[in-house]
């Protein structure tokens, strides 16, 4: 049995593997989410083989239960996803992280709480490790591991709420809030040793349930002082902590196959928390310690310069008819106003037409690590013409009109020319360069970071207000008859 497990394991891990591989591109994500249903269908399987294979005396009533419990998840998560919006995806994986948290303190706590005799060597023989080494080792996987999925779980939660409008996406600075970090910090490293030496299970559980309830209020306290500009990061981030909790509760079940699954889900993560912090010139140790997206001290004194000069649809369909070289820059606006259907249409029109059309993402576009290029992608928009920032910017110059949709942050100038910006020095599209740009908002108030945008006072801008899907149909309908003509 023990050989079936491992080999088992390890296809499953492959598999898992092979998700990850596909959803790296756009062409292969649905190949990669089959592989990663397999693997997940695999493991699920196994697993509930080898309890069965254990536990034969209770297997009748443990594996009603465990039916059971597969049912009411696999119909939690499969209504949660057929009803939730494109705009409500960035809240669902912040939810399912924090069950992923949960899952870890339960598993930890429980293995704490189940007897560990039968784990400390055999009768009659000799264990091949010291059995206080043993026990070290485990009440150390138990204590890592319920602190990062309490982390995890509280502050999954609050990302969450902010997400989704519950609670204010401004951060919450608290005086001293370094200082109180590094205390709770210092006192679950504290905590451990009186948990190490206590004599029995009931000893110990006391400073367990303690260091859990810390370990909750600093990840709460992390998360409410991150602004919600920094969502993306965040949301990538506690995918890591749910990979790395995973991973923890691998190591008290002795299960191979949580440990890789939860090292591969925390490494990835970790490695687009990095990439995407590089995107916003911010540290990734400033997300850790919560000092990330605050702008602390940090506010623009720079009155935009210029007039607001407005547009309306017939004119930006005679402008956007008459141009060569047309790019789209997608934002979270245009994910509220459930337009990427419009847009997709008015790209074809125009593409039908002969304009070379192409996307601009930004890689903190929206409230999700690649929230656009998904949206992009349902409404058909071919991936070829869907372009990362970092191969696209050259070309603003070359371009003759840029459409911003309900974007902000990622096309201010001033984080490139004001030093008092809040968001100076991150990375952005220039789309100012380009001969004219049309940003479609409902109004001129400030984007999700708070920070006024020069660029709707620059010569070249032109605003076209109103809804964005409004708009575009608009758009859509002018071109559609210019075609047709």
């Amino acid at each position: 049995m023990s050989g079936f497990l491992t080999v088992a394991y390890l296809l499953a891990g492959v598999l898992f593997i092979r998700s990850l591989g596909g959803l790296s591109k756009q062409e292969t994500a649905g190949l990669g989410n089959t592989y990663g249903i397999a693997g997940m269908a695999l493991a699920i399987g196994v697993a509930a083989a080898s309890w069965i294979f254990t536990y034969r005396m209770t297997a009748p009533i443990g594996l009603g239960l465990l039916m059971a419990a597969i049912l009411i998840g696999a119909t939690v998560g499969a209504t949660m996803a057929r009803k939730v919006e494109m705009t409500g995806m960035p809240e669902l994986v912040a939810i399912l992280h924090s069950f992923v948290g949960l899952a870890a303190v339960f598993v930890g706590i429980s293995s704490y709480r189940a007897s560990r005799a039968e784990t400390l060597g055999q009768k009659g023989a000799e264990p091949l490790v010291d059995p206080i080494i043993v026990e070290i080792v485990h009440r150390s996987e138990i204590w890592v591991g319920v602190a990062v999925g309490a982390i995890t779980l509280t502050g999954s939660i609050i990302a969450w709420a902010k997400l989704k409008g519950t609670l204010s996406g401004k951060p919450l600075l608290l005086p001293a809030r370094h200082a109180l970090n590094a205390v709770i910090v210092l006192s679950i490293a504290g905590l451990a040793v009186p948990f190490m030496q206590a004599q029995g299970v009931d000893e110990g559980f006391p400073w367990l349930i303690i260091m859990t309830g810390l370990a909750g209020i600093l990840g709460a306290h992390l998360v409410l002082a991150i602004g919600g500009a920094d969502m993306p990061v965040v949301v990538s981030l506690l995918n890591s902590y749910s990979g790395w909790a995973a991973a923890a509760a691998g190591f008290t079940l002795s299960n191979d196959l949580l440990i890789v699954t939860g090292a591969l889900v925390g490494s990835s993560g970790t490695i687009l928390s990095i990439i995407m912090c590089r995107a916003m010139n911010r540290s990734i140790l400033n997300v850790v310690f919560g000092g990330f997206g605050t702008a602390e001290n940090k506010t623009s004194t720079a009155a935009p310069a210029g007039e607001v000069h407005e547009m309306k649809a017939p004119d930006v369909a005679r402008k956007l008819l008459e141009a060569k070289r047309v790019v789209i820059v997608p934002g979270y606006g245009m994910a509220v106003a459930r337009a990427q259907q419009s847009v997709a249409e008015m790209t074809r029109n125009l593409r039908d037409r002969g304009i070379e059309v192409r996307f601009a993402i930004h890689p903190v576009a929206g409230r999700l690590p690649g929230h656009m290029n998904v949206l992009l992608a349902e409404a058909g928009v071919p991936y070829d013409i869907v372009l990362e920032m970092e191969h696209i910017n050259a070309d603003f110059p070359r371009t003759d009109v840029v459409l911003v949709i309900g974007a902000n942050d990622i096309v201010n100038p001033g984080a490139l020319d004001d030093p008092s910006s809040p968001i100076y020095g991150m990375p952005v599209l220039e789309v100012w360069k380009s001969a004219m740009v049309v940003v479609l908002k409902r109004g001129m108030s400030a984007g999700y970071a708070g920070v006024e945008n020069p660029l709707f006072h620059i010569e070249n801008t032109r605003m076209l207000f109103g809804d964005a899907k409004k708009s575009i149909d608009a758009l859509v309908a002018e071109t559609r008859g210019s075609a047709a003509a």
